[in-house]
């Protein structure tokens, strides 16, 4: 088992890469002395490169390119453990109201922060939006987990009907915040609600590979602990498996990643729907391949989505969020059909 999970991490590694590598070298600016010698230049070598190709490569592509990787593996990573944690398909974070929790105070922060910043530590103003964006990941996640779950089962219609209701609600929350804010501020207010990956820099970068890096070590090898869980958490915990202590990381990671990225990233739905289906239906909910593999798979997902989005009609950008929710709708569409047969 462990040594076909390697075998697919090594050629979904291979192909991200890949990728990366694609991705990077596509784009309106086209470096001089053609894409790979000047990487190859600015990367091995002490000759010298143009300036222009120099701040493209490491100061606008390269970011970039990673920010998406980590963007791809938060969220699909978070949607996987949902699933698990829920026992149920539709527990992506966009469509039980983690997303939309999260893009409320990232709003709060854009209208009023120049308010709140007077009442916290300067230290703290920098990072300021990335925490706002998790405390709104974390209020709304508590609240659907609280409300959707009796006696270690989750309700489902209890789950989606508390997402519809806390997306209307901050939905109406940040429409408002809309109306009142500034110039300035409603086209942040709109990079959030669009997605896209534009504003990615190195400080960015670092953060999020920090938060990616926590939540990789706490998670990823829990695979086996949600496949017992899957049975019930009764019986997991009868097989020694600390369900309790599961569900807490899960709900906290969960809640960091989706903050973190919202705050760098904006709204990009449905990577933490698309990804887990299309491994279930390989893998069936065997948590060992999926959990791992998700990572990889979404953060494939979200290059391709990325490279999409800035080649298509260049030199404009069609806003990440609106191609990875063409890309998702269909799948909710065949996981609602499937239900349908189910019952």
């Amino acid at each position: 088992m462990q040594r076909k999970l390697s075998f697919y991490l090594i050629i979904l590694s291979i192909l991200l890469i890949t990728i990366a590598l694609v991705s990077i070298f596509i784009g309106v600016y086209k470096f001089e002395d053609g894409s790979i010698q000047t990487i190859i230049k600015i990367i091995f070598t002490q000759e010298e490169v143009t300036p222009s190709d120099s701040y493209v490569f490491l100061d606008v592509r390269l970011p970039r390119v990673i920010m998406a990787i980590l963007v791809g593996a938060a969220l699909s990573l978070s949607g996987t453990t949902l699933q698990g944690m829920f026992k149920n398909p539709l527990a992506s974070p966009d469509l039980i109201g983690v997303t939309a929790g999260s893009v409320l105070f990232a709003a709060i922060t854009i209208v009023l922060g120049h308010y709140i910043k007077a009442y916290i530590p300067e230290a703290v103003h920098y990072s300021l939006l990335s925490l706002m964006s998790f405390i709104g990941a974390m209020i709304t996640m508590t609240f659907v987990y609280r409300m959707s779950t009796s006696k270690g089962k989750t309700n489902v219609s209890v789950l989606l009907l508390s997402g519809v209701a806390i997306t209307a609600l901050t939905g109406a929350a940040t429409g408002l915040l809309t109306y009142i804010s500034e110039e300035e501020e409603l086209r942040n207010l709109t990079f959030w609600t669009l997605g896209s990956l534009a504003g990615a820099t190195w400080t960015k970068v670092s953060i999020l590979a920090v938060v990616m890096l926590i939540a990789v070590i706490l998670l990823i090898n829990k695979g086996k602990s949600l496949n017992a869980m899957m049975l019930g958490e009764n019986d997991a915990a009868h097989l020694g498996i600390p369900v309790e202590s599961i569900k807490k990381r899960i709900v906290l990671l969960s809640a960091l990643m989706v903050g973190t990225s919202v705050a760098f990233s904006g709204t990009i739905g449905f990577v933490g729907l698309i990804v887990p289906y299309i491994l279930r239906l390989i893998f069936k909910s065997n948590y060992y391949y999926i959990l791992p593999l998700s990572t990889i798979c979404g953060s494939i997902l979200l290059l391709v989505a990325d490279t999409l989005s800035r080649s298509i009609i260049p030199p404009s950008e069609i806003p990440i969020g609106i191609l990875t929710s063409i890309m998702g709708a269909p799948v909710f569409i065949a996981i609602l059909i499937r239900f349908k047969k189910s019952l």
